[in-house]
This record gives structure tokens, sequence and C-alpha cells, in this order.
């Protein structure tokens, strides 16, 4: 499909003025200032990038992510509308050498390296605002719980 800004403009403007995408924005990156107002203390987490509509997260990490030039992020994966957990490299070099070491994992078994990461797991696959608090903690519970599975993994395998 040829690339038509002016026609996606004109749409995106139609879009806008019916009022739904605001409220749907507001709502999620409020949602994610909640998850990571709420996120368990031992861990430190970064500043929220909005992204581009595409991805929306923020980063969490302690000591040993820290150390070995790692961090995960909790992920607002806007075009399947669901929550992710990432572990991301400080680099190309850093996510490769980890990638090496996890792709036979359940985390990434018969999977290609991922783009932006080393490591996406599904969270929520449903945003259901009907539920929030219950989704709130859950994200937060699957997050922590893979992340320190993940990092006991790495600590036995990482020379």
């Amino acid at each position: 499909m040829k690339e038509n800004i002016q026609e996606s403009l004109e749409i995106y403007k139609k879009q806008l003025e019916e009022g739904h995408i605001q409220i749907a924005y507001i709502s999620l990156m409020k949602l994610i200032s909640k998850l990571k107002s709420e996120f368990p203390s031992h861990y430190q987490t970064g500043n929220i990038s909005p992204g581009y509509l595409d991805y929306t997260y923020f980063p969490f990490f302690n000591d040993y992510l820290r150390n070995h030039k790692l961090r995960f992020g909790i992920v607002l994966n806007h075009k399947n509308m669901q929550f992710e957990l990432w572990l991301m490299g400080q680099n190309i070099n850093i996510q490769k050498k980890y990638w090496n070491i996890l792709k036979n994992t359940v985390w990434n078994h018969n999977k290609e390296m991922p783009k932006y990461s080393i490591v996406e797991v599904v969270l929520e696959n449903k945003i259901d605002f009907n539920s929030k608090e219950r989704m709130i903690e859950n994200i937060i519970e699957q997050s922590v719980l893979t992340a320190i599975k993940i990092q006991e993994y790495l600590k036995k395998h990482d020379n």
C-alpha cells in the first residue's frame, strides 16, 4: 500500500473529532502510569516512553540487570491491545548475547529474535477496564514472577 500522508491526516483528523481516540489514549496512559506507581519497590523503574501509538512502556531493573546492561519493560502493545513483558538489552550486541543464551528456553522456543528485545511474554491479552484492579495486580504479579525466573536462568547460564 502506497503511503498517502494527506489522506491519512484527513482520516486521523476525523477520528480525533469523534473523540474516542483521545478517551482511549488517556485511559491507557493513566493505566500504565498506575502500573508504574504500584510496581514493587525492590525494582527501580524508569520513565514512561509513550512511543508512536505502537509501543508504550516503562523499564524496571535491579542491580543485577543494570550490571549486565539489561532491563525489563512493561509494554503496552497498541496494535495487539495487550500488555507484554520484554527483556531488553542496552544495545544490539547485548541483545544478541542474551538471545543466544535464552533462545532455546520456554520463553523463546521456536521464535525468531524480536526486533527490539530478547524476550517477549504476553502478560494480559485482553485489556478490560471493568476489571482494572484485577488486571493491574495480574500484570504486576506475572511480570515479577517471570522476571525472577528469567534472572535465575541467566545467573546459571551467563558465563
